[in-house]
């Protein structure tokens, strides 16, 4: 059955990828990006199929005018893609004032405005699916990516709040939470600080030395991602997590371990901490 996606971010990496596959197996798609001409040519061979419009998701006013004319148009959207954003690299105290707001507006509030713009129009329509990508970075933390961090960590506390508040509306989320990827994402979507010498010989440093030489070969492959975030449409109840990547996996089976054993050890001070008997 043909299904209706909204989709940001969609001029490269993941959001380009899934409208690719969406319109080749005869889906509608209405895909938002900044570039304007990014997409003429699957416009060209797919026509009314695909619908496009420009969206830069920092634009609060934006994005709700776009969401609005998306469902109208459409009529029904099944499927709600947050895709749009970027990584901000550098040590924290290398990124300026600028540089980090920018970064939460995009990754952060922007996506949780395109989820609350889309909320009444799922609600109205009897349900749907928020697909989120967010990165193996929402359950992990890497140098050199505090603000990425801060913002996946962000929205999946985001995500968490929200599923059991839609739920009664039949409105499911799943948090996509890629591994690193040879995507444009890992090249041009990604902005630099400004270095400071002093952590030349830092790991920061050394990652930067390393990105530079061309030393970055991650091992996910970007089109098995997009399938897989189009497969899952058919789990009933929708995965709250979809972990895609062997590194991703690792990482945060890993992260995951460590944490469940300093929380166990704590286990003892945890209670203590509570009133005493009979207070």
């Amino acid at each position: 059955m043909q299904k209706t996606w909204f989709i940001t971010g969609t001029s490269s990496g993941f959001g380009r990828l899934l409208c690719e596959q969406l319109l080749a197996r005869g889906d509608r798609v209405v895909a938002t990006l900044r570039r304007e001409n990014a997409l003429d040519d699957l416009k060209a061979h797919y026509g009314d199929q695909l619908w496009i419009d420009q969206l830069d998701v920092t634009n609060d006013d934006a994005i709700k005018q776009v969401v609005d004319r998306a469902f109208r148009a459409m009529g029904k959207v099944d499927v709600v893609v947050n895709n749009a954003g970027y990584a901000l690299f550098g040590a924290a105290e290398e990124l300026t004032n600028a540089q980090i707001r920018h970064q939460i507006d995009t990754n952060l509030i922007g996506s949780i405005n395109v989820i609350r713009a889309a909320i009444p129009h799922l609600r109205q329509q009897g349900g749907g699916r928020i697909l989120q990508v967010s990165s193996m970075g929402g359950q992990i933390g890497l140098h050199a990516l505090s603000l990425y961090h801060t913002t996946k960590w962000g929205i999946e506390g985001f995500l968490e709040s929200l599923i059991p508040e839609l739920a009664p509306f039949d409105i499911d989320i799943t948090m996509v939470q890629p591994a690193g990827a040879n995507t444009n994402f890992a090249h041009g979507s990604m902005v630099h600080a400004t270095p400071l010498p002093v952590y030349d010989d830092t790991p920061v440093g050394n990652w930067r030395k390393a990105r530079a030489a061309g030393d970055y070969h991650p091992v996910l492959d970007p089109a098995k991602v997009a399938a897989a975030m189009i497969t899952s449409l058919d789990q009933s109840p929708a995965p709250r997590r979809l972990t895609l990547g062997s590194q991703a996996y690792q990482l945060v089976h890993s992260a995951l371990k460590d944490r469940i054993a300093l929380l166990e050890a704590q286990r003892d001070l945890a209670f203590a901490a509570d009133y005493d008997t009979g207070n």
